[in-house]
Protein backbone atom coordinates (compact mmCIF):
# COMPACT_ATOMS: atom_id res chain seq x y z
CA UNK A 1 0.00 0.00 0.00
CA UNK A 2 1.50 3.41 -0.93
CA UNK A 3 2.75 5.49 1.95
CA UNK A 4 0.20 7.94 3.28
CA UNK A 5 -2.76 6.01 1.90
CA UNK A 6 -5.14 4.20 4.13
CA UNK A 7 -7.86 1.67 3.38
CA UNK A 8 -10.99 2.16 5.44
CA UNK A 9 -13.18 -0.82 6.16
CA UNK A 10 -16.73 -0.25 7.27
CA UNK A 11 -19.24 -2.67 8.65
CA UNK A 12 -22.93 -2.19 8.07
CA UNK A 13 -25.84 -4.02 9.59
CA UNK A 14 -28.65 -4.96 7.22
CA UNK A 15 -31.99 -6.38 8.25
CA UNK A 16 -33.31 -8.93 5.77
CA UNK A 17 -36.96 -9.94 5.91
CA UNK A 18 -37.42 -13.69 5.64
CA UNK A 19 -40.37 -15.97 6.11
CA UNK A 20 -40.29 -19.11 8.21
CA UNK A 21 -41.49 -22.36 6.58
CA UNK A 22 -44.71 -22.13 8.63
CA UNK A 23 -45.37 -18.58 7.46
CA UNK A 24 -44.74 -19.58 3.84
CA UNK A 25 -47.25 -22.43 4.26
CA UNK A 26 -49.85 -20.02 5.65
CA UNK A 27 -49.31 -17.62 2.73
CA UNK A 28 -49.67 -20.39 0.15
CA UNK A 29 -52.84 -21.79 1.72
CA UNK A 30 -54.29 -18.30 1.97
CA UNK A 31 -54.01 -17.86 -1.80
CA UNK A 32 -55.91 -21.06 -2.61
CA UNK A 33 -59.61 -20.96 -3.52
CA UNK A 34 -61.98 -23.57 -2.06
CA UNK A 35 -61.50 -26.26 -4.71
CA UNK A 36 -57.70 -26.05 -4.69
CA UNK A 37 -57.65 -26.10 -0.89
CA UNK A 38 -59.52 -29.39 -0.94
CA UNK A 39 -56.93 -30.86 -3.30
CA UNK A 40 -54.09 -29.51 -1.16
CA UNK A 41 -55.52 -30.98 2.04
CA UNK A 42 -56.05 -34.40 0.49
CA UNK A 43 -52.52 -34.37 -0.91
CA UNK A 44 -51.17 -33.62 2.57
CA UNK A 45 -53.21 -36.50 4.01
CA UNK A 46 -51.53 -38.85 1.53
CA UNK A 47 -48.02 -37.51 2.16
CA UNK A 48 -47.99 -37.29 5.94
CA UNK A 49 -48.98 -40.44 7.88
CA UNK A 50 -49.15 -38.40 11.10
CA UNK A 51 -52.16 -36.55 9.70
CA UNK A 52 -55.58 -38.15 9.37
CA UNK A 53 -59.11 -37.19 8.47
CA UNK A 54 -61.65 -36.75 11.24
CA UNK A 55 -62.60 -34.72 14.28
CA UNK A 56 -60.26 -34.47 17.23
CA UNK A 57 -61.15 -37.09 19.84
CA UNK A 58 -60.50 -34.81 22.80
CA UNK A 59 -61.82 -31.32 21.98
CA UNK A 60 -60.05 -28.50 23.73
CA UNK A 61 -56.82 -30.43 24.28
CA UNK A 62 -54.99 -28.78 21.39
CA UNK A 63 -55.39 -25.59 19.40
CA UNK A 64 -56.52 -27.50 16.35
CA UNK A 65 -59.24 -29.31 18.27
CA UNK A 66 -61.63 -26.38 17.83
CA UNK A 67 -62.61 -27.32 14.30
CA UNK A 68 -66.23 -26.43 13.44
CA UNK A 69 -68.76 -29.24 13.54
CA UNK A 70 -70.69 -28.09 10.46
CA UNK A 71 -69.72 -27.92 6.81
CA UNK A 72 -69.23 -24.18 7.17
CA UNK A 73 -67.21 -22.04 9.53
CA UNK A 74 -69.34 -19.19 10.83
CA UNK A 75 -68.05 -15.73 11.65
CA UNK A 76 -69.87 -16.15 14.91
CA UNK A 77 -67.17 -18.63 15.91
CA UNK A 78 -64.78 -15.68 16.28
CA UNK A 79 -61.14 -16.37 17.05
CA UNK A 80 -57.90 -14.51 16.57
CA UNK A 81 -56.45 -14.53 13.09
CA UNK A 82 -52.99 -15.23 14.46
CA UNK A 83 -51.59 -13.33 11.50
CA UNK A 84 -49.84 -10.47 13.28
CA UNK A 85 -46.40 -11.95 12.68
CA UNK A 86 -46.86 -11.88 8.92
CA UNK A 87 -47.57 -8.17 9.03
CA UNK A 88 -44.00 -7.68 10.20
CA UNK A 89 -42.70 -9.48 7.14
CA UNK A 90 -45.08 -8.79 4.26
CA UNK A 91 -45.06 -5.06 3.60
CA UNK A 92 -45.10 -5.03 -0.19
CA UNK A 93 -47.96 -3.32 -1.96
CA UNK A 94 -49.49 -6.23 -3.88
CA UNK A 95 -52.51 -4.58 -5.44
CA UNK A 96 -54.15 -6.60 -8.22
CA UNK A 97 -55.96 -5.37 -11.30
CA UNK A 98 -59.70 -5.12 -10.71
CA UNK A 99 -60.82 -5.70 -14.25
CA UNK A 100 -63.77 -8.05 -13.90
CA UNK A 101 -65.85 -9.94 -16.41
CA UNK A 102 -67.54 -12.56 -14.23
CA UNK A 103 -71.15 -13.69 -14.65
CA UNK A 104 -73.42 -13.74 -11.62
CA UNK A 105 -75.63 -16.64 -10.61
CA UNK A 106 -79.28 -16.70 -9.69
CA UNK A 107 -79.99 -15.90 -6.06
CA UNK A 108 -82.02 -19.10 -5.80
CA UNK A 109 -78.97 -21.21 -6.57
CA UNK A 110 -77.47 -22.72 -3.42
CA UNK A 111 -73.83 -23.56 -2.82
CA UNK A 112 -74.38 -27.30 -3.03
CA UNK A 113 -75.88 -26.82 -6.49
CA UNK A 114 -72.75 -25.17 -7.85
CA UNK A 115 -70.23 -27.96 -8.38
CA UNK A 116 -66.90 -27.51 -10.09
CA UNK A 117 -67.42 -28.85 -13.59
CA UNK A 118 -64.94 -31.33 -14.97
CA UNK A 119 -63.36 -29.22 -17.71
CA UNK A 120 -59.81 -28.34 -18.56
CA UNK A 121 -58.91 -24.85 -17.39
CA UNK A 122 -57.13 -22.15 -19.36
CA UNK A 123 -54.01 -22.55 -17.23
CA UNK A 124 -54.03 -26.34 -17.35
CA UNK A 125 -53.91 -26.22 -21.15
CA UNK A 126 -50.86 -23.98 -21.01
CA UNK A 127 -49.19 -26.20 -18.43
CA UNK A 128 -49.79 -29.19 -20.69
CA UNK A 129 -47.94 -27.37 -23.46
CA UNK A 130 -45.24 -26.49 -20.95
CA UNK A 131 -44.84 -30.17 -20.14
CA UNK A 132 -43.95 -30.85 -23.77
CA UNK A 133 -40.86 -28.62 -23.54
CA UNK A 134 -37.45 -29.74 -22.32
CA UNK A 135 -36.82 -27.36 -19.44
CA UNK A 136 -34.88 -27.37 -16.20
CA UNK A 137 -36.81 -27.44 -12.92
CA UNK A 138 -36.01 -23.76 -12.42
CA UNK A 139 -37.20 -22.79 -15.89
CA UNK A 140 -40.40 -24.78 -15.39
CA UNK A 141 -41.09 -23.11 -12.04
CA UNK A 142 -40.55 -19.65 -13.49
CA UNK A 143 -42.72 -20.48 -16.51
CA UNK A 144 -45.57 -21.71 -14.30
CA UNK A 145 -45.45 -18.48 -12.31
CA UNK A 146 -45.63 -16.38 -15.49
CA UNK A 147 -48.52 -18.49 -16.77
CA UNK A 148 -50.31 -17.86 -13.49
CA UNK A 149 -49.77 -14.12 -13.99
CA UNK A 150 -51.57 -13.99 -17.36
CA UNK A 151 -54.97 -12.32 -17.42
CA UNK A 152 -58.17 -13.77 -18.90
CA UNK A 153 -57.17 -12.54 -22.36
CA UNK A 154 -53.89 -14.46 -22.15
CA UNK A 155 -51.87 -11.23 -21.92
CA UNK A 156 -49.20 -10.34 -19.37
CA UNK A 157 -50.18 -7.04 -17.77
CA UNK A 158 -47.48 -7.13 -15.08
CA UNK A 159 -43.96 -5.93 -15.78
CA UNK A 160 -41.15 -8.48 -15.59
CA UNK A 161 -39.53 -6.40 -12.86
CA UNK A 162 -42.70 -6.74 -10.75
CA UNK A 163 -42.69 -10.49 -11.28
CA UNK A 164 -39.04 -10.58 -10.17
CA UNK A 165 -40.04 -8.90 -6.92
CA UNK A 166 -42.97 -11.27 -6.38
CA UNK A 167 -40.80 -14.34 -6.95
CA UNK A 168 -38.24 -13.07 -4.45
CA UNK A 169 -40.80 -12.28 -1.74
CA UNK A 170 -43.31 -15.09 -2.12
CA UNK A 171 -41.20 -17.98 -3.40
CA UNK A 172 -37.66 -17.09 -2.38
CA UNK A 173 -36.47 -17.23 -6.00
CA UNK A 174 -33.96 -14.63 -7.14
CA UNK A 175 -34.15 -13.91 -10.85
CA UNK A 176 -33.77 -11.08 -13.36
CA UNK A 177 -35.98 -9.51 -15.98
CA UNK A 178 -33.58 -10.85 -18.61
CA UNK A 179 -34.03 -14.43 -17.43
CA UNK A 180 -37.82 -14.03 -17.32
CA UNK A 181 -37.73 -12.57 -20.83
CA UNK A 182 -36.26 -15.84 -22.12
CA UNK A 183 -38.93 -17.84 -20.29
CA UNK A 184 -41.65 -15.55 -21.65
CA UNK A 185 -40.45 -16.19 -25.21
CA UNK A 186 -41.06 -19.91 -24.62
CA UNK A 187 -44.64 -19.20 -23.50
CA UNK A 188 -45.17 -16.89 -26.47
CA UNK A 189 -44.45 -19.88 -28.69
CA UNK A 190 -47.51 -21.71 -27.29
CA UNK A 191 -50.85 -22.06 -29.05
CA UNK A 192 -52.85 -20.06 -29.81
CA UNK A 193 -50.34 -17.45 -31.00
CA UNK A 194 -50.40 -14.15 -29.16
CA UNK A 195 -50.32 -15.63 -25.66
CA UNK A 196 -47.96 -13.93 -23.23
CA UNK A 197 -47.97 -10.63 -25.12
CA UNK A 198 -47.47 -7.52 -23.01
CA UNK A 199 -49.55 -5.27 -25.25
CA UNK A 200 -52.04 -5.51 -28.07
CA UNK A 201 -49.30 -4.47 -30.49
CA UNK A 202 -47.05 -7.33 -29.37
CA UNK A 203 -50.03 -9.71 -29.48
CA UNK A 204 -50.70 -8.89 -33.14
CA UNK A 205 -47.02 -9.09 -34.05
CA UNK A 206 -46.69 -12.53 -32.46
CA UNK A 207 -49.57 -13.80 -34.58
CA UNK A 208 -48.22 -12.26 -37.78
CA UNK A 209 -44.72 -13.64 -37.19
CA UNK A 210 -46.10 -17.09 -36.45
CA UNK A 211 -47.78 -17.00 -39.85
CA UNK A 212 -44.58 -15.78 -41.47
CA UNK A 213 -42.67 -18.78 -40.12
CA UNK A 214 -44.83 -21.16 -42.15
CA UNK A 215 -45.88 -18.97 -45.07
CA UNK A 216 -45.07 -19.58 -48.71
CA UNK A 217 -43.45 -16.95 -50.92
CA UNK A 218 -46.76 -15.55 -52.16
CA UNK A 219 -48.22 -15.01 -48.70
CA UNK A 220 -44.90 -13.93 -47.22
CA UNK A 221 -44.90 -10.63 -49.08
CA UNK A 222 -48.28 -9.55 -47.68
CA UNK A 223 -47.33 -10.72 -44.18
CA UNK A 224 -44.24 -8.54 -44.28
CA UNK A 225 -46.50 -5.58 -45.06
CA UNK A 226 -48.74 -6.51 -42.11
CA UNK A 227 -45.71 -6.70 -39.83
CA UNK A 228 -44.47 -3.32 -41.04
CA UNK A 229 -47.87 -1.72 -40.46
CA UNK A 230 -48.08 -2.93 -36.84
CA UNK A 231 -44.37 -2.41 -36.09
CA UNK A 232 -43.92 1.03 -37.63
CA UNK A 233 -47.40 2.52 -37.90
CA UNK A 234 -49.30 1.12 -34.95
CA UNK A 235 -50.64 4.48 -33.73
CA UNK A 236 -51.82 5.36 -37.22
CA UNK A 237 -53.41 1.93 -37.54
CA UNK A 238 -55.42 2.32 -34.31
CA UNK A 239 -56.61 5.73 -35.50
CA UNK A 240 -57.44 4.44 -39.02
CA UNK A 241 -55.14 6.97 -40.64
CA UNK A 242 -54.73 4.83 -43.76
CA UNK A 243 -53.39 7.68 -45.89
CA UNK A 244 -50.55 8.31 -43.45
CA UNK A 245 -49.66 4.60 -43.39
CA UNK A 246 -49.74 4.42 -47.17
CA UNK A 247 -47.46 7.42 -47.46
CA UNK A 248 -45.06 6.35 -44.72
CA UNK A 249 -44.62 2.78 -46.00
CA UNK A 250 -44.91 3.74 -49.70
CA UNK A 251 -47.66 1.23 -50.39
CA UNK A 252 -50.31 1.14 -53.08
CA UNK A 253 -53.90 1.32 -51.84
CA UNK A 254 -54.85 -2.26 -52.76
CA UNK A 255 -51.87 -3.76 -50.89
CA UNK A 256 -52.60 -1.66 -47.82
CA UNK A 257 -56.28 -2.60 -47.78
CA UNK A 258 -55.44 -6.30 -48.13
CA UNK A 259 -52.99 -6.05 -45.24
CA UNK A 260 -55.50 -4.22 -43.05
CA UNK A 261 -58.17 -6.79 -43.85
CA UNK A 262 -55.87 -9.62 -42.74
CA UNK A 263 -54.76 -7.77 -39.59
CA UNK A 264 -58.40 -7.30 -38.58
CA UNK A 265 -58.82 -11.09 -38.65
CA UNK A 266 -56.22 -11.50 -35.88
CA UNK A 267 -57.34 -12.28 -32.33
CA UNK A 268 -56.72 -9.53 -29.75
CA UNK A 269 -57.72 -11.90 -26.93
CA UNK A 270 -56.02 -15.27 -27.53
CA UNK A 271 -56.60 -16.44 -23.97
CA UNK A 272 -60.32 -15.76 -24.13
CA UNK A 273 -60.67 -17.73 -27.34
CA UNK A 274 -58.78 -20.60 -25.77
CA UNK A 275 -61.16 -20.52 -22.82
CA UNK A 276 -64.19 -20.69 -25.10
CA UNK A 277 -62.69 -23.57 -27.08
CA UNK A 278 -62.18 -25.75 -24.01
CA UNK A 279 -65.26 -24.75 -22.05
CA UNK A 280 -63.51 -22.48 -19.60
CA UNK A 281 -66.28 -19.89 -19.75
CA UNK A 282 -68.75 -22.60 -18.79
CA UNK A 283 -66.68 -23.66 -15.81
CA UNK A 284 -68.87 -23.44 -12.74
CA UNK A 285 -67.70 -21.70 -9.62
CA UNK A 286 -67.46 -22.98 -6.08
CA UNK A 287 -67.94 -20.01 -3.71
CA UNK A 288 -65.47 -19.68 -0.85
CA UNK A 289 -67.96 -17.72 1.27
CA UNK A 290 -71.72 -17.87 1.73
CA UNK A 291 -73.54 -14.70 2.81
CA UNK A 292 -77.20 -14.99 3.75
CA UNK A 293 -79.23 -11.80 4.20
CA UNK A 294 -82.51 -11.93 6.11
CA UNK A 295 -85.54 -9.63 6.10
CA UNK A 296 -84.72 -8.26 9.55
CA UNK A 297 -81.39 -6.91 8.24
CA UNK A 298 -79.30 -9.72 9.71
CA UNK A 299 -76.33 -10.80 7.60
CA UNK A 300 -74.82 -14.22 8.29
CA UNK A 301 -71.39 -15.15 6.94
CA UNK A 302 -69.95 -18.65 6.70
CA UNK A 303 -67.07 -20.41 4.97
CA UNK A 304 -67.90 -23.02 2.38
CA UNK A 305 -65.87 -25.93 3.78
CA UNK A 306 -68.25 -28.73 2.86
CA UNK A 307 -65.70 -30.70 0.79
CA UNK A 308 -62.60 -29.92 2.86
CA UNK A 309 -62.00 -32.78 5.33
CA UNK A 310 -61.44 -32.01 8.99
CA UNK A 311 -57.96 -32.83 10.21
CA UNK A 312 -56.48 -34.30 13.37
CA UNK A 313 -53.27 -35.85 14.57
CA UNK A 314 -52.99 -39.61 14.12
CA UNK A 315 -53.59 -41.44 17.40
CA UNK A 316 -51.24 -44.25 16.26
CA UNK A 317 -48.44 -41.71 15.78
CA UNK A 318 -49.09 -40.22 19.20
CA UNK A 319 -48.93 -43.68 20.79
CA UNK A 320 -45.67 -44.49 18.99
CA UNK A 321 -44.04 -41.26 20.13
CA UNK A 322 -45.15 -41.88 23.73
CA UNK A 323 -43.75 -45.42 23.55
CA UNK A 324 -40.38 -44.26 22.22
CA UNK A 325 -40.24 -41.46 24.78
CA UNK A 326 -40.86 -43.84 27.72
CA UNK A 327 -37.94 -46.01 26.60
CA UNK A 328 -35.68 -43.07 25.89
CA UNK A 329 -32.98 -44.17 28.35
CA UNK A 330 -32.38 -47.50 26.60
CA UNK A 331 -32.84 -46.34 23.03
CA UNK A 332 -30.65 -47.62 20.24
CA UNK A 333 -29.46 -45.41 17.41
CA UNK A 334 -32.25 -46.76 15.20
CA UNK A 335 -34.86 -46.00 17.86
CA UNK A 336 -33.61 -42.44 18.22
CA UNK A 337 -33.77 -41.96 14.48
CA UNK A 338 -37.28 -43.40 14.45
CA UNK A 339 -38.35 -41.03 17.22
CA UNK A 340 -36.88 -38.08 15.31
CA UNK A 341 -38.79 -39.13 12.19
CA UNK A 342 -42.05 -39.47 14.13
CA UNK A 343 -41.64 -36.07 15.76
CA UNK A 344 -40.84 -34.40 12.44
CA UNK A 345 -44.00 -35.84 10.89
CA UNK A 346 -46.08 -34.82 13.89
CA UNK A 347 -44.66 -31.29 13.85
CA UNK A 348 -45.46 -31.05 10.14
CA UNK A 349 -48.99 -32.35 10.72
CA UNK A 350 -49.58 -29.90 13.56
CA UNK A 351 -48.18 -27.06 11.47
CA UNK A 352 -50.51 -27.90 8.60
CA UNK A 353 -53.53 -28.10 10.90
CA UNK A 354 -52.64 -24.74 12.40
CA UNK A 355 -52.12 -23.19 8.94
CA UNK A 356 -55.55 -24.38 7.74
CA UNK A 357 -57.19 -22.97 10.86
CA UNK A 358 -55.29 -19.70 10.46
CA UNK A 359 -56.43 -19.51 6.84
CA UNK A 360 -60.06 -19.93 7.92
CA UNK A 361 -59.80 -17.20 10.54
CA UNK A 362 -58.04 -14.78 8.17
CA UNK A 363 -60.57 -15.35 5.38
CA UNK A 364 -63.50 -14.86 7.73
CA UNK A 365 -62.01 -11.71 9.26
CA UNK A 366 -61.38 -10.21 5.83
CA UNK A 367 -64.80 -11.11 4.40
CA UNK A 368 -66.57 -9.76 7.46
CA UNK A 369 -64.75 -6.43 7.02
CA UNK A 370 -65.86 -6.30 3.37
CA UNK A 371 -69.45 -6.91 4.45
CA UNK A 372 -69.22 -4.18 7.08
CA UNK A 373 -67.82 -1.70 4.56
CA UNK A 374 -70.31 -2.63 1.82
CA UNK A 375 -73.31 -3.45 4.03
CA UNK A 376 -75.90 -1.55 1.88
CA UNK A 377 -75.03 -3.70 -1.12
CA UNK A 378 -75.36 -6.98 0.80
CA UNK A 379 -78.77 -5.84 2.05
CA UNK A 380 -80.14 -4.62 -1.30
CA UNK A 381 -77.96 -6.12 -4.03
CA UNK A 382 -77.87 -2.77 -5.85
CA UNK A 383 -74.47 -2.21 -7.48
CA UNK A 384 -74.88 1.56 -7.22
CA UNK A 385 -74.77 1.21 -3.42
CA UNK A 386 -71.17 0.00 -3.52
CA UNK A 387 -68.84 2.51 -1.89
CA UNK A 388 -65.28 3.25 -3.02
CA UNK A 389 -63.08 0.69 -1.29
CA UNK A 390 -59.45 -0.27 -1.73
CA UNK A 391 -57.27 -2.94 -0.12
CA UNK A 392 -55.97 -0.44 2.39
CA UNK A 393 -59.50 0.17 3.76
CA UNK A 394 -59.95 -3.51 4.57
CA UNK A 395 -56.41 -3.81 5.90
CA UNK A 396 -56.97 -0.93 8.33
CA UNK A 397 -60.26 -2.40 9.54
CA UNK A 398 -58.82 -5.88 10.12
CA UNK A 399 -55.31 -4.98 11.27
CA UNK A 400 -53.93 -7.27 8.56
CA UNK A 401 -51.32 -6.37 5.96
CA UNK A 402 -52.40 -5.09 2.53
CA UNK A 403 -50.68 -8.04 0.86
CA UNK A 404 -52.69 -10.41 3.05
CA UNK A 405 -55.95 -8.77 1.96
CA UNK A 406 -54.80 -9.04 -1.65
CA UNK A 407 -54.21 -12.77 -1.30
CA UNK A 408 -57.62 -13.31 0.27
CA UNK A 409 -59.43 -11.31 -2.43
CA UNK A 410 -57.64 -12.99 -5.32
CA UNK A 411 -59.47 -15.95 -6.94
CA UNK A 412 -62.10 -16.07 -4.18
CA UNK A 413 -65.88 -15.88 -4.66
CA UNK A 414 -68.80 -15.14 -2.38
CA UNK A 415 -72.36 -16.40 -2.80
CA UNK A 416 -74.98 -13.82 -1.83
CA UNK A 417 -78.77 -13.62 -2.09
CA UNK A 418 -78.21 -11.70 -5.33
CA UNK A 419 -75.68 -13.90 -7.10
CA UNK A 420 -72.07 -15.05 -6.93
CA UNK A 421 -69.38 -12.39 -7.07
CA UNK A 422 -65.57 -12.42 -7.11
CA UNK A 423 -64.23 -10.56 -4.09
CA UNK A 424 -62.45 -8.17 -6.45
CA UNK A 425 -65.92 -6.96 -7.48
CA UNK A 426 -66.24 -5.04 -4.20
CA UNK A 427 -63.04 -3.02 -4.67
CA UNK A 428 -62.84 0.20 -6.64
CA UNK A 429 -61.19 3.60 -6.37
CA UNK A 430 -63.11 6.66 -5.29
CA UNK A 431 -63.75 10.00 -6.97
CA UNK A 432 -64.63 13.23 -5.16
CA UNK A 433 -67.11 15.56 -6.89
CA UNK A 434 -66.97 19.33 -6.67
CA UNK A 435 -69.48 19.32 -3.82
CA UNK A 436 -67.28 16.96 -1.79
CA UNK A 437 -69.42 13.87 -2.44
CA UNK A 438 -67.37 10.71 -2.90
CA UNK A 439 -68.42 8.36 -5.66
CA UNK A 440 -67.19 5.00 -6.84
CA UNK A 441 -65.32 4.79 -10.12
CA UNK A 442 -67.71 1.96 -10.92
CA UNK A 443 -70.64 4.39 -10.76
CA UNK A 444 -68.83 6.86 -13.03
CA UNK A 445 -68.24 4.07 -15.55
CA UNK A 446 -71.93 3.20 -15.29
CA UNK A 447 -72.91 6.79 -16.14
CA UNK A 448 -70.39 6.83 -18.99
CA UNK A 449 -71.87 3.63 -20.41
CA UNK A 450 -75.39 5.07 -20.20
CA UNK A 451 -74.23 8.08 -22.20
CA UNK A 452 -72.78 5.84 -24.90
CA UNK A 453 -75.82 3.53 -24.94
CA UNK A 454 -78.13 6.50 -25.52
CA UNK A 455 -76.00 8.26 -28.15
CA UNK A 456 -76.97 8.69 -31.80
CA UNK A 457 -75.36 5.66 -33.42
CA UNK A 458 -74.99 7.58 -36.67
CA UNK A 459 -72.97 10.22 -34.85
CA UNK A 460 -71.44 8.67 -31.71
CA UNK A 461 -69.78 10.81 -29.07
CA UNK A 462 -66.04 11.30 -29.18
CA UNK A 463 -64.04 11.08 -25.95
CA UNK A 464 -63.87 14.89 -25.89
CA UNK A 465 -67.65 15.13 -26.14
CA UNK A 466 -68.11 12.48 -23.45
CA UNK A 467 -65.76 14.45 -21.22
CA UNK A 468 -67.94 17.55 -21.65
CA UNK A 469 -71.15 15.59 -20.97
CA UNK A 470 -69.74 14.10 -17.76
CA UNK A 471 -68.54 17.52 -16.66
CA UNK A 472 -72.08 18.91 -17.08
CA UNK A 473 -73.35 16.01 -14.96
CA UNK A 474 -70.92 16.98 -12.19
CA UNK A 475 -67.93 14.73 -13.02
CA UNK A 476 -65.13 16.96 -14.33
CA UNK A 477 -62.69 14.17 -15.13
CA UNK A 478 -59.92 14.36 -17.70
CA UNK A 479 -60.32 13.15 -21.27
CA UNK A 480 -57.63 10.50 -20.79
CA UNK A 481 -59.61 9.18 -17.80
CA UNK A 482 -62.74 8.93 -19.94
CA UNK A 483 -60.72 7.05 -22.54
CA UNK A 484 -59.33 4.69 -19.88
CA UNK A 485 -62.79 3.90 -18.46
CA UNK A 486 -64.17 3.33 -21.95
CA UNK A 487 -61.37 0.88 -22.72
CA UNK A 488 -61.93 -0.92 -19.41
CA UNK A 489 -65.52 -1.55 -20.49
CA UNK A 490 -64.31 -2.84 -23.89
CA UNK A 491 -66.14 -0.03 -25.71
CA UNK A 492 -64.43 0.99 -28.99
CA UNK A 493 -63.69 4.56 -30.05
CA UNK A 494 -66.45 6.65 -31.68
CA UNK A 495 -65.54 5.89 -35.31
CA UNK A 496 -65.83 2.15 -34.64
CA UNK A 497 -69.26 2.50 -32.94
CA UNK A 498 -71.01 3.70 -36.11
Amino acid sequence: MPQGSRQIQTQTQQQIQTLSPQQILVVKLLELPAVELEDRVRAELLENPALEEGKEETPGEDDYADAPENDTTSMEDGGDTGYDSLSDYLNEDDIPDYKLQENNRSKDQQAEEIPFSDVTSFYEVLKEQLGERELTDRQRELAEYIIGSLDDDGLLRKSLDSICDELAVYMGIETTAQELEQILKIIQDFDPPGLGARSLQECLLLQIRRKMASANAANGSLLRVEESVISNCYDEFTRKHWDKIQQKLELDEDTLQCAIKEICKLNPRPGASLGEAIGRNMQQIVPDFIVDTYDDGTIHLSLNNRNVPELRMSRDFKDMVEEHTRNKANQSKESKEALLFLKQKMDAAQGFIDAVKQRQNTLMTTMQAIIDLQRPFFLEGDESLLKPMILKDVAERTGLDISTISRVSNSKYVQTNFGIYPLKFFFSDGYVKDNGEEMSVREIRKILKECIDNEDKKKPYTDDELTEILARKGYPIARRTVSKYRQQMNIPVARLRK
